[in-house]
């Protein structure tokens, strides 16, 4: 298993919908801010949001567990192997992170108990 590098690229915030269903000083994401970097290794990386690991980590361990080496969706998504854009499922503020294969091993960072 490889890590995944997780990379913040936008937050967005979508002003229709926002004024529509929103509550008045609702804001793009207060939790991320583009350019932060997380590394994924057996769990949800330190710092980043439940919601959005919830959104992604199939795309992470996919990534971790060989899917580097092709593209995803018959490559009718993105044209380079080992990467997949994705976003958060707040529907009103999502956040945009891109997703990569490193070569670097994950390691468990907790040793079981027995």
């Amino acid at each position: 298993m490889k890590r995944v590098k997780i990379t913040v690229l936008k937050t967005t915030l979508d002003r229709e919908l926002a004024d529509e269903y929103g509550v008045e000083s609702l804001t793009a994401c207060p939790m991320l801010q583009a350019g932060q970097v997380f590394y994924a290794d057996y769990a949800k990386p330190a710092g980043l949001c439940d919601e959005a690991w919830k959104a992604i980590y199939q795309y992470v361990f996919a990534l971790a567990h060989g899917a580097e080496k092709e593209l995803f969706y018959y490559g009718d998504w993105i044209r380079k192997p080992g990467i997949a854009i994705c976003s958060c499922n707040d529907g009103l503020r999502p956040v945009i992170f891109k997703l990569e294969a490193t070569q670097e091993e994950a390691k468990p960072s907790d040793t079981p108990v027995r």
